[in-house]
């Protein structure tokens, strides 16, 4: 840990009928990785509503087609790389506490639309869970590791 303090944030595995789970590319990279929807919470806000609105504001997946089957037990931590410390949310913090959820898409995959207000992926698929650590960036591994235990008992 860098001393900064941790950035409140919430994080949504999603689920489809076939037990997959949804992941993207961010647009601002051109890594090959691919990540669940999370993102920071507003000041006071609830995580779960955060995790909603996140979900939203990426995927166009809004609250009606989703119902949260689980919550983490405790906020999942992550450090940011030393590279990019002092980039990424204006300097103020050296990582993010994330509250996950475990949720089930309602929807079909048209209902998935990248193309919001303010896009943050470039493109989206369903990927198997256990795949998830290989598929992040190397600094979130130990994280996706972490919410596939907490939510072990969820998956197929």
């Amino acid at each position: 840990m860098n001393g900064l303090p941790y950035r409140p944030a919430a994080g949504v595995m999603l689920l489809n009928a076939d037990d997959k789970v949804f992941v993207a590319q961010r647009i601002d990279t051109t890594l090959e990785a691919w990540q669940m929807p999370q993102g920071g919470l507003d000041k006071g806000e609830d995580a779960e509503a955060g995790a909603l609105r996140e979900l939203e504001e990426e995927t166009g997946i809004g609250p009606h087609l989703v119902r949260i089957i689980a919550r983490a037990r405790s906020e999942l931590l992550y450090d940011l790389p030393a590279d990019l410390v002092g980039k990424l949310w204006k300097g103020k913090y050296g990582g993010q506490r994330q509250t996950w959820f475990l949720a089930r898409f309602l929807g079909s995959d048209g209902d998935i639309d990248l193309n919001t207000p303010h896009p943050e992926f470039r493109a989206w698929k369903w990927a198997e869970p256990k795949d998830l650590p290989d598929m992040i960036v190397p600094f979130k591994r130990a994280l996706y590791e972490d919410v596939l235990r907490e939510f072990a008992e969820h998956l197929s």
